[in-house]
């Protein structure tokens, strides 16, 4: 089963690697002998399905999250493997199309507004009374 992130990108179920464990949370005496949790990987460095300049980009904007190379999502959520194994699979896709999506426009450093500096400093003086009154009266 194959992964479309996009309709240009679509990562091959060979280079997905499953693992499965016991995972904690409800399910009772079930829980205890089930390997429901799931842990899904793919290595972005050997992957065939990307281009050079999507692996670059990938490499810089999941760079905490890489391991030698390798993404890794865990599903723990739902009793039922089957159903933690697409929850892990849309985990990835978002992952993923999160970090092929274009950057968005840079914003462009205005001036503060004559209302918003008024306001910031009214606040500013409202507190500083606040703090005032707090104050142990004078011996005068």
């Amino acid at each position: 089963m194959d992964l479309e992130v996009s309709p240009a990108l679509t990562i091959p179920a060979a280079e997905l690697s499953w693992r499965f464990s016991r995972s904690s949370g409800p399910g009772g005496q079930h829980v205890n002998t089930s390997d429901s949790r799931v842990e899904l990987s793919w290595n972005i460095d050997d992957s065939t399905a990307l281009s050079e300049g999507q692996r670059l980009i990938l490499a810089t904007r999941l760079g905490q999250r890489l391991i030698t190379g390798t993404i890794t999502v865990t599903a723990s959520e739902r009793r039922s493997q089957l159903r933690n194994r697409e929850i892990a699979l849309a985990k990835l896709r978002s992952l993923v199309a999160e970090g092929l999506a274009p950057e968005g426009p840079r914003r462009r450093a205005t001036r503060p507004t004559r209302g918003s500096k008024r306001r910031r400093l009214e606040a500013k003086s409202q507190r500083a009374a606040t703090k005032q009154l707090r104050r142990r009266p004078s011996a005068e």
